[in-house]
């Protein structure tokens, strides 16, 4: 065992330069909201529901670090750190006031190193498995702070991972617009002594992009112990797109998860160790009128199944229908920064768009955001100065790209 820590000790220490002379683009995104937030029809009764309020709240924000490096003959090094930052309070809070994994600390969102070549590209650290939906549907993960349930959780039935701790991936070289990536995280890293080391979180996702636009993702997260009792969550999601104009697109998403085993009971839905399934299917649109993009889905949510009915745990009222409408991409110009530096033999261009956004939701909750703003930026490399604002460009993400979108 210390021949191997070892070896991998002066591994890494060869590694580091490397990385530490790779050019670093600093980038992010500030993006802040005001609304008008209410919950109704509380399932317990009436003095459980939240009454309206205004709030301003932060969607996403990040500040982030990346690179490459030629290490020669076609291998590159990459690696990016990427953090959430929550604007409107300055913790790591989500909205409910409840601990956010994915903001408040260096590295909080999806952040890894890794090697590159024409075979693909393999990489170590945070990584998203599952919940993302790549170019099929921008709500939720992208540029909305709702959906109807794209990112995979069917309400009392939980989704299998999302942004994943201890991951190592790999995504193969897109051949005809097909490529796929395969993760893996041994979920059993901080098991104390006699305790199972068996836990593992693994997934799969197929992307093609051409006359249609399609994804598969299929993702398992068992915990340890023996392979009968164990609690096992897995989740498959099928989502295909036409994109019948540039800017433009209507998908079809459907969705199958199933908890089994539950290692815990669930207030007012299941016991341990009850087995319960659900399945959705949504419809996700999107078009860009000029500098407006407009958002809708609409989403059913079939009843839960497998609950142990009693007095105190039913599968009634899990099942529901959603439907979102927003313009999150009225973009305008901010300014223009004279360039000082070139980019291929011509002036870079430093102009950029900030956008606003509009959104109504109704199902499962009340929830109509009046406004939001928010700026894309980016920093150039260390021999240039200038900031530049930039918005995110819909649709035509590539399969490739660093899926780290919420």
């Amino acid at each position: 065992m210390n021949k191997k820590l070892m070896a991998l000790a002066v591994a890494g220490a060869f590694g580091a330069p490397a990385v530490a002379m790779a050019q670093v683009e600093i980038y992010g995104r500030a993006n802040l909201g005001f609304d008008t937030y209410s919950a109704t029809g509380a399932t317990a009764g009436s003095n459980n529901d939240l009454r309206a309020r205004n709030r301003v709240f932060d969607n996403s924000s990040r500040l982030g670090f990346r690179g490459t490096e030629n290490l020669g003959g076609g291998l590159r090094a990459v690696y990016v750190i990427e953090s959430g930052v929550n604007i409107d309070t300055g913790n790591n809070n989500s909205q409910a006031g409840v601990a956010n994994a994915s903001t408040g600390f260096l590295a909080s969102r999806d952040s890894y190193v890794g090697l590159e070549d024409n075979w693909g590209r393999v990489t170590f650290g945070r990584q998203s498995i599952y919940w993302v939906n790549g170019v099929i549907a921008q709500s939720g993960s992208n540029y909305i702070n709702v959906d109807v349930a794209t990112t995979g959780a069917l309400g009392r039935v939980v989704g299998p991972t999302t942004r994943t701790s201890n991951v190592v991936a790999y995504t193969s070289p897109t051949i005809n617009g097909l490529n796929g990536t395969f993760s893996y995280a041994p979920n059993s890293e901080a098991a104390t002594a006699l305790n199972n080391t068996n836990a593992k979180i693994w997934g799969v996702t197929g992307r093609y992009s051409g006359r249609v636009n399609a994804q598969v993702d299929y993702a398992v997260n068992r915990s340890g112990g023996d392979a009968g009792t164990a609690q096992k969550l897995s989740g498959l999601k099928l989502g295909v797109g036409y994109p019948y104009a540039p800017g433009a697109q209507i998908a079809l998403v459907y969705i199958a998860e199933k908890n089994a085993n539950l290692a815990a009971a669930v207030t007012g839905f299941a016991v341990a160790g009850d087995s319960v399934k659900a399945n959705a299917v949504i419809i996700n649109w999107e078009h860009t009128f000029g500098n407006i993009q407009g958002l809708a889905e609409y989403g059913k949510v079939q009843k839960a199944k497998g609950c142990t009915e009693g007095a105190t745990t039913t599968c009634d009222n899990t099942g529901d229908v959603g439907y979102i409408g927003g313009w999150p991409k009225l973009r305008f110009r901010v300014g223009w920064l004279p360039s000082r530096g070139t980019s291929r033999g011509r002036p870079e261009d430093h102009s950029g768009r900030c956008n606003t956004q509009l959104l109504i939701r109704r199902k499962p909750v009340s929830h109509t955001e009046t406004g939001t703003f928010g700026c894309p930026f980016l920093l150039g490399p260390p021999t240039r100065s200038e900031i530049t604002f930039r918005a995110a460009v819909p649709f035509r993400s590539s399969p490739n790209a660093d899926f780290s979108t919420a």
